[in-house]
């Protein structure tokens, strides 16, 4: 192989991205997909505080008292928590809940130890974004296309048919990928993060006293003189903030400075005038109360807003999309769910991926909870408890990775009781919506949740039920060295999950037609607890005997395996391999529950049998050649 080929191996084999873009351009980029979600929330967070069962009157003292709320909710939670205290957290690089449980080794933890329950709680806060993925996209596109019948009240009639529409492609779509449009999503949202100011202007020069919402005694009158009916409106209040987990989740892409000046700069004061807009509205007229975010513009505008309004929420849908995607490809790769089959949209960009099955139970939970909701103030009932009790968890989670990585513990703790107090008095809040709507993420992560249970218990019983068919690898090298097989031409390639064993494929042949291929490869492919995995550390060789080797292609949990070109980098062993001579043995286990054990583990049993059987062939996980490909049957006892 030329040097040049290697070096462009080594180059396309390293993800991370060592170019360095003007900090302006990033953090536009940085505005467009991170800032999506929570930059949209002006549609409906202030709104709902007085509309629905809810809701209160629209009084000088409420509204300085809710404006004063989200100002503060804005300050601690998003800036304080997450930008500058969680951000520092990251897992080579990238954020998330994952990599929050990736950082505390949870792989190393045994049932019942500490350790091992902060991994269940950060599962069950990545669960709960499963169900935040269908309510964001529904609840956003719906409060924007509301915007029609503002004007005309004809319209509201067509508002759900017109969202579904909406959703519908927007699903569609996602099989093609954002890289040819994401460019677009900085620059829209940059608009909009104007105009969400400009309009908030507006609105503040009708009612300059409103600013008087920048004390915090507003909002500690507004809790204290409310009682139980205020606790619930904070419920409302927290829609503000939803969103912020992005800014974590994205900073593998962007990196800290971008992500930190994109809301410094723009999207916080235009998120804060925008607020204190609409409250000035409704001070100066209570009866825009109804819909303070449209009333802000002028007459002809209004249509353009609605446009513009729902460009943004489809990019805020497409940012949630994505990031439930790269979030299921995480847990894949850790082992907490089974396989599915992902695709790479783009040959450059890793976090390019589609994910079919998932891409369609989004949209049909997303379009069901449309029809079932109608609007986006019953909407807004369901959201905010999933991402409260995320934000709880990863609170939790930051501690201990703060104190494994010897940070201040005083400070850390101190902050993290701060942010405790205020994340917990939103989870309380959120829990009043419970039976208005707050059960649907609670039941989707739940169901998640099990089912990462229930394939994370089956692999373990799987290993302990068939411990006693596994060959040690030194035995089956003892064995060739006393009597060597018939040796025929060829590479031969045994993917296995286990390094110290035997491959199933290799022991099948020896039973049936002891053969030896003059190259035989012991394949192994590692994800490790990292992200990223670059091309000069991908590969470990070790030769065992002669003609037989183990090689270990090694994969960060953000990255796609492609073993052909793995392969290719043994290259600088002396390994040369000639694709048309490779032949990759495969073994198809299929899984066979044994005995009557108890109800619940036969059921368990049972669910998982049926989900190992039907997840994609390793040729789609580890990009194998189908026709180099031969694929051996075993039966696995559970």
């Amino acid at each position: 192989m030329k040097a040049a080929q290697m070096n462009d191996i080594l180059v396309n084999n390293n993800t991370l991205d060592e170019t360095r873009r003007p900090l302006a351009v990033t953090a536009l980029a940085a505005l467009g997909v991170v800032y999506g979600d929570i930059g949209t929330s002006p549609l409906y967070a202030f709104k709902l505080a007085f509309n629905g069962e809810t809701a209160i009157l629209a009084t000088h003292d409420h509204v300085l008292g809710v404006l004063s709320l989200i100002f503060w909710a804005l300050i601690v939670v998003v800036t304080v928590k997450y930008l500058v205290f969680v951000l520092m957290a990251d897992n080579n690089g990238e954020g998330g809940i994952i990599a929050l449980v990736a950082l505390l080794n949870p792989w190393m933890a045994k049932s019942g130890t500490p350790r091992y329950v902060l991994m269940i709680m950060g599962l069950f806060g990545a669960a709960l974004l499963f169900g935040d993925g269908t309510i964001t996209p529904a609840i956003s596109v719906l409060s924007a296309v509301e915007g029609l019948g503002v004007e005309n009240p004809k319209l509201r009639a067509y508002s759900v048919p017109i969202t579904i529409s909406i959703l519908i492609v927007l699903f569609s779509v996602q099989r093609y990928g954002t890289a040819r449009i994401g460019s677009l999503f900085g620059p829209v949202m940059l608009i909009w993060f104007l105009v969400l100011g400009l309009m908030g202007i507006k609105g503040i020069l009708e009612e300059p006293r409103v600013f008087a919402a920048l004390m915090p005694g507003h909002a500690i009158n507004f809790l204290f003189n409310n009682g139980l009916l205020g606790f619930v409106v904070l419920g409302t209040v927290f829609l503000a903030v939803t969103g912020a987990e992005a800014l974590y989740a994205d900073i593998g892409h962007f990196g800290r400075v971008p992500i930190r000046a994109a809301w410094l700069v723009v999207a916080l004061p235009a998120l804060v005038l925008n607020y204190f807009g609409q409250g000035a509205g409704v001070l100066a007229n209570p009866e825009n109360a109804a819909h303070p975010f449209y009333h802000l513009s002028p007459d002809w505008a209004h249509y353009p807003l609605v446009g513009l309004a729902t460009l943004a929420t489809i990019i805020a849908s497409q940012a949630v999309i994505s990031g439930v995607f790269s979030l299921t490809r995480q847990a894949i790769l850790l082992g907490q769910l089974p396989r599915i089959k992902i695709l790479q949209t783009d040959s450059q960009q890793i976090g390019q991926i589609f994910i079919p099955f998932v891409n369609w139970v989004l949209m049909v939970a997303t379009i069901a909870l449309v029809l079932g909701f109608r609007t986006s103030d019953n909407l807004g009932a369901a959201y905010g408890l999933a991402v409260a009790t995320d934000m709880v968890i990863t609170s939790c989670l930051a501690f201990f990775v703060a104190k494994r990585f010897g940070w201040n513990l005083w400070l850390a703790g101190g902050l993290v009781v701060l942010f405790l107090i205020v994340d917990v008095t939103f989870l309380i809040a959120n829990s009043f919506k419970f039976l208005e709507g707050g059960w649907y993420p609670v039941l989707a992560a739940s169901l998640i949740f099990t089912l990462m249970t229930v394939w994370r218990n089956g692999i373990k019983r799987l290993r302990k039920s068939n411990s006693d068919e596994r060959h040690l690898l030194e035995t089956y090298l003892a064995d060739i060295k006393v009597a060597r097989p018939k040796t025929v031409a060829g590479t031969a390639v045994f993917p296995t999950a286990r390094v110290k064993t035997t491959p199933s494929a290799l022991l099948r042949i020896m039973e049936h037609m002891p053969v030896i291929h003059e190259t035989t490869i012991i394949l192994t492919v590692s994800i490790q607890d990292v992200p990223r995995v670059t091309g000069a550390n991908r590969v470990d060789f070790v030769a065992l005997a002669p003609g037989v080797y183990r090689i270990i292609l090694r994969y960060g949990f953000m990255q796609s395996p492609n073993v052909p070109i793995g392969l290719r980098l043994c290259a600088r062993f002396g390994l040369d391999l000639d694709r048309e001579t490779t032949t990759y043995f495969v073994s198809l286990d299929d899984v066979e529950v044994m005995g009557s054990p108890p109800l619940q583990k036969r059921l368990s049993a049972h669910v998982f049998a049926f989900l190992w059987r039907n997840g994609p062939r390793l040729s789609d996980l580890h990009s194998l050649p189908l026709d180099r490909m031969v694929v051996i049957g075993h039966r696995l006892k559970l």
